[in-house]
């Protein structure tokens, strides 16, 4: 088990650090496809399952979603070196309908989507702290994307448990 643990870490550090050595290109059109691909999810789930929780002690539907961008903006202000916008906060302020959590998720991505594209590509790997813990501006980047396609996968089953067919991955 150890060793299963060991490898399973060492994909991970090596896949982030690929992604951190992406092009300012190829970054703002992951951010761009992951818009999208979050848009369809958003889409699929009816109106009145935005309350819908999978299990009593977990989010719903709308908090998972309004997470996903609270987590855009606060990694993308950190590789911008920018305090987080009030935004962040969408989670706790956002309205949980359709309508709101449509509009503050595709927000928070426009965010993100602008910060790698204003980020000098030559900035990419300045150090900076984030959560107490030294990083690279592109590192940053790569941990919120990673951030919003972990929650963006939890929200299948989501769909799933309340009889929708979950979008078709968008891996280009």
């Amino acid at each position: 088990m150890k060793k299963l643990t060991l490898l399973f870490t060492l994909l991970s550090i090596a896949c982030t650090t690929a992604f951190a050595q992406l092009t300012k290109e190829q970054c703002v059109a992951d951010w761009t496809r992951a818009k999208a691909y979050t848009k369809a999810y958003l889409d699929a789930m009816p109106a009145d399952a935005y309350s819908f929780k999978a299990t009593p002690d977990v989010r719903t539907f709308a908090q998972q979603m309004l997470h996903t961008a609270g987590g855009n903006y606060m990694f993308a202000s950190a590789a911008a070196g920018k305090a987080a916008p009030a935004e962040a906060n969408a989670e706790k302020t956002v309205a949980p309908t359709k309508e709101a959590v449509t509009k503050a998720v595709m927000d928070s991505y426009d965010y993100a989507i602008n910060v790698a594209k204003e980020l000098p590509e030559s900035q990419l790997r300045d150090e900076i702290t984030f959560f107490n813990m030294k990083t690279t501006k592109g590192l940053a980047l790569a941990k919120a994307f990673e951030h919003q396609t972990h929650h963006r996968g939890q929200a299948t089953m989501y769909l799933r448990l309340k009889g929708v067919k979950p979008p078709e991955e968008m891996l280009f």
